[in-house]
């Protein structure tokens, strides 16, 4: 790898020839064309918020350095933006009136309405530039590595700068850009954001059923670098989208983030009647007992078998004691055992009072058909005939 450092450019030299898409969220061309802002591998501008955009300018104004920043020179003779793209995607974006900022005077100011002092200053604002040359696997190493201004790259931006190729090209423009008519759709069942490259992650995470290991988004992703046909991935993404929309008529908060890649794989399968899904689904949300609403969906396809993925409220320790006294005392009045199914029994445990340790709260009218978790609902049975009877 081998680097040069340059401190003779300014502002001003960089933002000539700026221009930006609006569309792709990116810088695309700066220093009279020769510097590439936002190559393939890089991750969207994201300081288009008013405030990281704005602070960058506000560094500028006060003199401060905007930090290191690492171009690449290619075989032809240009230049990529390494690490930096952020900063001198903002500034270039101010210079060329595309946002404004607040000055002293607490009024917006475009950079053409700056008092011309203010616009020297930016403008003849220094840089300091390392220039990389090296081949393909030490400058994406090195990106990799240098991530240290500015936000942390996600996990999916990581992998798109080391395995970059015509994969992530034409992945990226359907699953990373914001302006798609599908997107909102897709982030009412998916966390993230796609700028950052996280519904893009998710669409690799379905299709190479990676759940239990992003390793394996690597490893398909790596498998497909060089390939500009996504169309598996494209269909299989669809398929599971498809199969939501299909399956549940309610679109609720609860089933954003849901591993949806493996519950399609799993469930869809089957058969079911959004009607009824929809009803069961409504209960369960307004169920204060149920802890977990995150599991509704699951609960449901699964045929309302599994009550963990719920996590039912449990008794406390508090009711169980006092549950457990009382139904001692009785017991011991009676002469039989303090399970009242071992009472019911002719063994030798008809008669045996268990200790607290060797018991289990029990509901009296199962939660399943509308028994509380409170105390007028709670027994106490021995652990065997709790098993038992949670195995029916």
């Amino acid at each position: 790898m081998k680097t040069t450092l340059i401190t003779d450019l300014t502002v001003a030299d960089i933002c000539k020839g700026f221009t930006y898409s609006k569309i792709e969220a990116k810088g695309l061309f700066g220093w009279g064309g020769k510097l590439i802002i936002q190559p393939e591998y890089q991750r969207h501008y994201i300081y288009g918020d008013g405030k990281h955009d704005a602070d960058v300018i506000y560094s500028l104004l006060k003199g401060y350095p905007l930090g290191l920043l690492y171009f690449v020179k290619r075989k032809d003779g240009k230049y990529e933006v390494l690490d930096g793209q952020q900063r001198i995607t903002s500034f270039g974006r101010y210079m060329t009136g595309l946002f404004s900022i607040i000055d002293e005077d607490k009024k917006e100011k475009h950079f053409g309405a700056l008092p011309e002092d203010k616009r020297e200053k930016i403008s003849n604002s220094p840089l300091t530039i390392y220039v990389c040359e090296g081949t393909e696997s030490e400058i994406k190493q090195w990106f990799e590595t240098i991530n240290i201004v500015g936000m942390k790259l996600t996990e999916q931006e990581k992998r798109n700068a080391i395995l970059s190729g015509n994969f992530v090209t034409e992945a990226k423009k359907i699953f990373s850009n914001s302006s798609n008519t599908n997107m909102k759709k897709w982030r009412s069942y998916i966390n993230g954001d796609p700028k950052r490259q996280e519904i893009l992650e998710e669409a690799l995470r379905w299709v190479a059923k990676a759940e239990k290991d992003d390793k394996l988004i690597d490893r398909y992703m790596s498998e497909h670098r060089d390939n500009g046909d996504i169309s598996e991935l494209t269909d299989y993404f669809d398929s599971v989208i498809n199969w939501i929309n299909g399956t549940f008529k309610d679109v609720e908060s609860k089933m954003k983030g849901l591993e949806w890649g493996r519950l399609w794989r799993e469930y869809s399968s089957q058969g079911y009647d959004p009607d009824v899904l929809s009803e069961k689904i409504q209960k369960l949300l307004s169920d204060k007992q149920v802890y977990n609403p995150k599991g509704i969906w699951e609960y449901v396809l699964g045929g309302e078998k599994n009550k963990n993925l719920l996590d039912i409220r449990v008794f406390d320790d508090r009711t169980k004691e006092i549950v457990y006294r009382q139904q001692t005392a009785e017991a011991k009045e009676k002469g039989e055992s303090n399970c009242p199914l071992c009472a019911i029994g002719h063994d030798a445990n008809h008669s045996k009072i268990w200790d607290l340790k060797d018991m289990d709260a029990d509901h009296v009218t199962a939660w399943s058909k509308g028994g509380a978790t409170d105390i007028e609902n709670c027994q106490m049975l021995c652990k065997t005939h709790n098993r038992a009877k949670g195995n029916r």
